[in-house]
């Protein structure tokens, strides 16, 4: 036996972003339900995909934060990252 089901969920989070002068956001921090802040280090790629784990399509980032990299999730009109 082994395995098991892991549910992945969307959690919803606050986010800064800067907008230039053609349209293009660029997310540059994540506020966590609980407060804390992670500044976005470098966004690595920015495309048009579906969330495959939690569901839902959208902009997605790839993010380095604090040396790690994860996606950050733009659907219109929130951002969610994709949690346990």
């Amino acid at each position: 036996m082994g395995g098991g089901v892991f549910l992945i969920r969307k959690v919803y989070v606050e986010v800064t972003a800067h907008f230039d002068l053609e349209g293009s956001m660029t997310p540059l921090e994540i506020f966590w339900e609980d407060g804390r802040r992670f500044e976005i280090d470098r966004v690595l790629d920015r495309r048009r995909a579906a969330s495959l784990k939690a569901g839902g399509v959208g902009i997605r980032y790839l993010c380095r934060i604090r040396g790690r990299e994860t996606y950050l999730f733009y659907e219109e009109p929130r951002w969610f990252v994709e949690g346990k």
